[in-house]
Formats: structure tokens, C-alpha cells, sequence
């Protein structure tokens, strides 16, 4: 949950409901707020509250008849309640680069700055310390989930862990020397190891992170992809981000397909495949993910830095795709405010229609929260 109250923000990590506290005291009540349980499907609850128990919601309500008794009370004085906010793809540890050649094309501002940055200056340490301020960043502005794909991600997973956010943090893989991953022929190897040592813990779950088309081969999507479902994991990808990609992908044997046709092709697409961005998608590309499940996340304010253009957001979830909203890096947005996104994806969505009923806030708030969960 995340309660936003006159000067002061709380993160509170708790998604799972508890049927304690009715007879017992809780540890924390949150009272007088307006509470919203569930965005975009129910109406918020005028002086509603909300009481934790063991580091869980035991009870949600309206009113002041039923409140029960509580070690530590806080009055949110009107303010809103509700569920955290997901981050569906942040490169935590690009902190470091926020604000690096602004101004720039994607693929001048990849190959001539950040490449070269990353290879000098990321390794385990720096992502631990820049992973952690992206953690402060986001819990500030009520992000409690996120989805971090990068490298030598050890410590991104320790940073946010000891924050206390919950994060699917997905280890990179490219077809190019990397941090933590000198040698491509064992890029998948690398992402696999990092994700065994994940398996098992309660706020971190491992995933791996294919770059993009361009930047990995058939050979080496189709090896991560078999490797992400032999150990149960999801595969994250930068997909149509420029209308170029097409161009770019052909020297990978994708001959005149899309992206999203090139890789139903290396029979890749699945549940499991969370595509980044999907600027360029059409409608035959959307209805190539929906049948195979897929799912999106897109980034409005840093495909508008990038100047790649604006996602179809109202055509995706028209085709029934399940469709969150992320932050991308620092270096591309210069900050990690969803609340920021939401606005933008709203008005870029309105604008693209030249209709202002499109996309409204129910819809991009459920994006940013149980949508963006999904």
C-alpha cells in the first residue's frame, strides 16, 4: 500500500490479506483516509482505514465504528490510500548515467555513450549503490514493486531486498561483452547462474533479460528462452522501440517480418515473454502477442526522450493484452515517477485518438498497479 498524507509518504509492503486483528490488536492502523482498494474497478471509501498485523493487510474498512485497536496509529488527515505502484522495467543502476548525452537518437545515445559508459563503469559494487538509490527514488514517489533488467545483478537483487521492495530483477544477455558477462558465448550461462541464486527468496525473483532482437541472435533468444522455462523463469525484451528495429533485425535473418513476427517465428513467444516498449507494434503484431499470451510493459515518457514515438496503449488493451507501465532507466526518462508516467500515458493516449475519453486515469492507474502486477 502506499499512503500519501499532507508532508509525509509511507510505503507499506503488504499484499497479502490476513484475518487477524479482529480480535486481537494490531500493529498499525492507518484511519481517515480515502481509500482505494482496487483502482479502476471500485470506487474509493471515504474514511476508510487499513490495519496490518505481522507485516500484512488483517483489515480493510470505512468508518470509525469498527476500527480496531493498534500499537501505532497514523492519521492520513483526508489523504489517499492505496495499493503500491508497480514499475513494469527500470534500469535501477542507471542512476549513475541520469542525465548522459541527452538529447540524442537511440542508437547514437546507446552505441557512442552508454555501451561505452557501462563497460568502464559497472560492476557489482556500483550496481548495488546505484540500485539502492533507485530503490529510495521510487519508494518516495509510492513505487513498492519493480521490474529491473541490467547486469551483475547481485547487487541490484541485495539493494532492493534490504529496501524492502519486491522485484523481479532480470540479468541481461547480449551478444556482446558485458558486465559481468566478459565472454557472449556464456551470456546465458551467467543470467542462469545469477538466477539459481535467487530461486527461493521472498521480495526477489530471478528472470532473465533477452536486450533486444538486434542485439542478440536468433541463436542466442532461442537459448535463453529454453534455459528461462527449464528453470520456471520469465524473459524480459526490448521490443519495436524505433521504427528502425525492423531494419536492424534483418542482418539476424528476419528477412521482411516485424519484430513481433520475427520472434513467433524463433518460437519464442509465450506467457512467459514480457516485451518492453512495443512502440511500432501494429494491429497484426498485437494480435500475434495476444494469441500467444504475451505480455507488455510500456515507458511513454522515455520513448518521448528518445523521440521513438508513442505506444498504442489503447489498441493493446483493446487486443485483451495485460499492459503495465514502467520508468525505464534513469539515463532515458531522468526519473523513476510513476505518477509522472500515468499522467503522460493518459495524454499521449488522448492526443494520438484526438479523443479525450481515451485511456482515461481508472484504466493507466490500474496499469500502474494490478495490471502492472500481472
Amino acid at each position: 500500500m502506499f499512503l500519501a498524507s499532507g508532508n509525509h509518504t509511507f510505503a507499506l509492503f503488504l499484499i497479502h490479506a490476513n484475518p487477524l486483528c479482529d480480535t486481537m490488536t494490531c500493529d498499525l492502523l492507518i484511519k481517515n483516509g480515502l481509500l482505494l482498494r482496487k483502482p479502476g474497478q471500485e470506487q474509493a471509501l471515504e474514511n476508510g482505514f487499513v490495519a496490518v498485523s505481522a507485516n500484512k493487510i488483517s483489515q480493510l474498512g470505512q468508518g470509525d465504528a469498527d476500527l480496531p485497536q493498534a500499537e501505532q496509529v497514523i492519521d492520513a488527515q483526508g489523504g489517499l490510500i492505496m495499493p503500491g505502484l508497480v514499475n513494469g522495467h527500470v534500469h535501477g543502476a542507471m542512476t549513475l548515467f541520469r542525465g548522459l548525452a541527452d538529447d540524442l537518437p537511440l542508437m547514437e545515445w546507446l552505441e557512442k555513450h552508454i555501451f561505452p559508459a557501462e563497460a568502464e563503469q559497472v560492476n557489482e559494487q556500483m550496481v548495488y549503490w546505484c540500485s539502492k538509490l533507485a530503490a529510495a527514488e521510487m519508494l518516495l514517489s509510492g513505487t513498492t514493486s519493480a521490474a529491473d533488467g541490467y547486469f551483475c545483478l547481485d547487487g541490484a537483487a541485495r539493494a532492493y531486498k534490504e529496501a524492502g521492495l519486491r522485484a523481479v530483477v532480470a540479468h541481461g544477455i547480449i551478444d556482446f561483452p558485458a558486465p559481468g558477462a566478459p565472454d557472449p558465448e556464456k551470456n546465458v550461462e551467467v543470467a542462469a547462474a545469477f538466477a539459481q541464486g535467487w530461486q527461493d527468496d521472498e521480495l526477489i525473483r530471478p528472470a532473465f533479460f533477452a536486450h533486444s532482437p538486434y542485439t542478440c541472435s536468433s541463436a542466442t533468444l532461442q537459448r535463453a528462452h529454453s534455459v528461462a522455462r527449464q528453470q520456471g523463469l520469465d524473459l524480459y525484451i526490448h521490443l519495436a522501440e524505433t521504427a528502425m528495429e525492423k531494419e536492424l533485425i534483418k542482418g539476424q535473418g528476419a528477412g521482411d517480418l516485424s519484430p513481433a513476427a520475427y520472434l513467433e517465428s524463433l518460437g519464442i513467444l509465450d506467457e512467459q515473454l514480457v516485451a518492453i516498449h512495443g512502440v511500432w507494434l501494429d494491429e497484426t503484431d498485437l494480435a500475434i502477442l495476444a494469441r500467444h499470451g504475451c505480455r507488455l510493459v510500456s515507458c511513454p515518457e522515455s520513448n518521448m526522450k528518445l523521440a521513438s514515438g508513442a505506444a498504442p496503449l489503447s489498441s493493446m488493451l483493446e487486443h485483451g493484452l495485460v499492459v503495465g507501465l514502467g520508468t525505464d532507466g534513469c539515463a532515458s526518462n531522468n526519473n523513476l515517477d510513476l505518477f509522472g508516467e500515468m499522467d503522460l500515458a493518459a495524454k499521449l493516449a488522448k492526443v494520438q485518438a484526438m479523443d479525450p475519453e481515451q485511456l482515461p486515469a481508472t484504466a493507466v492507474l490500474q496499469m500502474a498497479t494490478s495490471m502492472g502486477a500481472r
